[in-house]
């Protein structure tokens, strides 16, 4: 699989954002549900001109994964989507995939700029950009994939697309039932027990670095667990005395950041990259990116915080 972020060969979708009819509703998003199209999975969709608008606004909070085949031609590429299929439930929304029909769509192929079938890509953020032209088998997908996503959550990118046919289960008042998986760690954090939630929030995450819900879960039961023996003040007087001392600064970016002050906590930890350098630099930008998981991939703050980041690094 070819690196997702080299940028020879990436396309700019804002002219076929542009082009594509509006989607029969509201367009989509990875915090407020992607659009609904035919797929046969719960986080997949049969692309057309006029779904593929609302696909590609999705890929801005959380990635959207392309599969371009063709049953007529290719046996292997219609394989290939029916695995991608299996494997967009087995990462829980952390892609949506988007397939595309080129018998059934071929418009949509060419607007794509599709070079033949099959063809596997990833949008980021509106940009799309080529994986591979061939037919992996299933294992090899999911090793594949695994790897891009872990490399993405390095970079902060956690965040994740809704199910596309599975409403919200509720309970018997209409309230929105815990999915089981994270009941262990919010009971614990409910009952005070902020080791035990960081405990479990980890099992998750290591058993499926693709899940959004537990990497941002454990980010946040580590804010607590680093803020909970803190004297604020002394925390505060500390950073004020040094500060150009990561570790100072990031101690009170986690009170800044609980206390709901998100924006101080993103500038306090921005302008410390501005002023360090080596691992200095390196720390304070890993410290910043997990509070980005901790608030959500999705929230606005996070994404401008993001761009004055990247600022601040080239």
């Amino acid at each position: 699989m070819s690196t997702p972020f080299s940028r020879p060969g990436a396309v700019d979708l804002s002219a076929l954002k542009r082009s594509a009819p509006p989607a029969g509703g509201p367009a989509g998003s990875a915090g407020a549900g992607a659009p609904a199209g035919a797929g046969t999975g719960s986080y997949s969709i049969e692309l057309d001109e006029q779904n593929i608008q609302s696909a590609l606004e999705g890929s801005m909070t959380a990635p959207v994964l392309l599969v371009v085949y063709s049953p007529s031609r290719s046996a292997a590429s219609a394989r290939l989507a029916d695995d991608l299929d299996t494997l967009a439930d087995e990462f829980e929304g952390r892609f949506l995939l988007g397939k595309v029909d080129v018998d059934a769509q071929p418009q949509l192929a060419q607007m794509l700029q599709v070079p033949s079938v099959p063809l596997v890509a990833i949008v980021l953020q509106g940009r799309l950009q080529p994986l591979f032209q061939d037919a992996p088998t299933i294992e090899q997908l999911r090793d594949e994939l695994t790897q891009l996503f872990q490399q993405l959550a390095t970079q902060g990118m956690t965040g994740r697309h809704q199910p596309q046919t599975m409403p919200a289960e509720t309970d018997d008042e209409g309230e929105p039932q815990v999915d089981p998986r994270y009941a262990p760690a919010q009971d614990a954090l409910e009952a005070g027990d902020i080791d035990t939630a960081v405990a479990e929030y980890q099992k998750l995450v290591d058993a499926n670095p693709a899940d959004a819900e537990a990497a941002g879960g454990l980010a946040m039961a580590k804010v607590l667990q680093r803020t909970s023996t803190m004297d604020p003040a002394a925390a505060r007087a500390a950073a004020a005395e040094h500060p150009d001392d990561v570790d100072a600064q990031s101690l009170v970016a986690d009170l800044d950041l609980l206390g709901g002050h998100v924006e101080d906590a993103f500038n306090r930890l921005i302008d410390l990259v501005r002023r360090t350098a080596g691992e200095e630099r390196d720390r304070a930008r890993t410290h910043l990116i997990g509070l980005f998981g901790a608030v959500g991939n999705e929230d606005p703050r996070v994404l401008k915080a993001r761009q004055l980041l990247a600022s601040a690094l080239f």
